[in-house]
């Protein structure tokens, strides 16, 4: 995948997975070090980092850690919220990065979802050393040196919400069983991967072994499009992937590249769950029935308006340190 890399002064507007688990996708416009970040199309986060930090680490501080300054946040129905003020020498110079980034917030904040910019990804390897589990993905073969869990994970929601009854006699939740049985399938060993635009993936460099790996191609289908592979599963278990996809279905729906039969499949797991439809709706980039998304929204809209206690397992949070799919990728 041809990935041109941004000049000093080019605004980039992109799109990135939250992986391990995915549960769902940050949109960002970046300006030198500074971004506003969304996971749901109406509420921004925008933060200013102090690289000049860096300027005197040369190589070695590609990749060291700066803390982000929070700018503000911002929606179009409240306007624009200050963060804190942190008067230091180049204080007017994050300021003025976090006001273009700001500035062109409001200008195409109704253009998102974004185009996908990860191509990198790092996946989970089974015992013939194909792709088992999508663990994680960056924008930058320099972001590949990242050092995320190395192991596949439902997530803690998974645990709390996700039910199935596809493996009889657990004595777990479903969440907590699968995440067990999708590592037992691996061979311990991850890979990154770049991916290219017809979806076949450039081996680079492994972790835990399998140096003979590097260099390697794989075509495309050799990449489970909905990150965990089912290849050597039983009946049950591989409806136990299918019934946690199904469950996945809100998040599912923000990725570009499902075909139709794909997309109508989803679109009917995921209008069950009403409040994460309206939250994500207006990121996906194709909805085929209008007229269930719209009922979706009503019966989301009457939720909100009965009085509850919040339910904090069921708020994703803005967290783009995690991040479309295709099923014919």
């Amino acid at each position: 995948m041809a990935i041109k890399e941004s000049t000093p002064m080019q605004i980039e507007c992109y799109a990135q997975r939250l992986l391990n688990p995915f549960r769902g996708v940050t949109h960002t416009i970046r300006y030198l070090s500074a971004e506003a970040v969304t996971t749901d199309g109406i509420e921004w986060d925008i933060y200013v980092a102090n690289d000049a930090l860096l300027a005197d680490l040369g190589h070695a501080g590609r990749r060291a850690q700066i803390s982000d300054i929070r700018y503000g946040h911002w929606s179009a129905e409240k306007g624009l919220k200050r963060g804190p003020l942190f008067p230091s020498d180049d204080f007017k110079r994050l300021e003025d990065m976090g006001a273009i980034v700001y500035e062109h917030l409001l200008k195409i904040h109704h253009e998102v979802p974004f185009a996908f910019r990860d191509p990198f990804e790092l996946w989970l390897l089974d015992r013939r050393e194909h792709p088992l589990a999508l663990l994680h993905s960056v924008r930058t073969d320099i972001e590949t040196d990242t050092k995320p869990p190395l192991d596949w994970r439902a997530g803690l929601a998974a645990q709390e919400h996700f039910e199935s009854a596809a493996v009889t006699g657990l004595d777990e939740p479903a969440g907590i069983y699968l995440t067990r049985h999708v590592n037992s399938l691996a061979s311990g060993i991850v890979q990154w991967f770049r991916r290219s635009d017809d979806g076949a993936g450039l081996g680079l460099h492994t972790l835990k072994g399998g140096e003979h790996l590097h260099g390697r191609v794989l075509e495309a289908d050799a990449f489970p499009p909905l990150f965990i592979s089912t290849n050597g599963m039983d009946a049950a278990h591989t409806r136990l992937v299918h019934d946690y996809h199904a469950w996945q279905a809100p998040w599912i729906l923000l990725l570009p590249h499902l075909d139709s039969i794909a997309r109508g499949w989803f679109e009917s797991s995921a209008f069950r769950q009403v409040e994460l439809i309206e939250r994500y709706c207006r990121l996906y980039p194709v909805v085929l029935d209008l007229s269930a998304l719209q009922a979706a929204r009503v019966e989301a809209a009457l939720i909100r308006s009965q009085p509850r206690q919040k339910n904090e397992d069921e708020v994703t949070p803005t967290d783009y340190t995690e991040l479309g799919v295709s099923t014919d990728e």
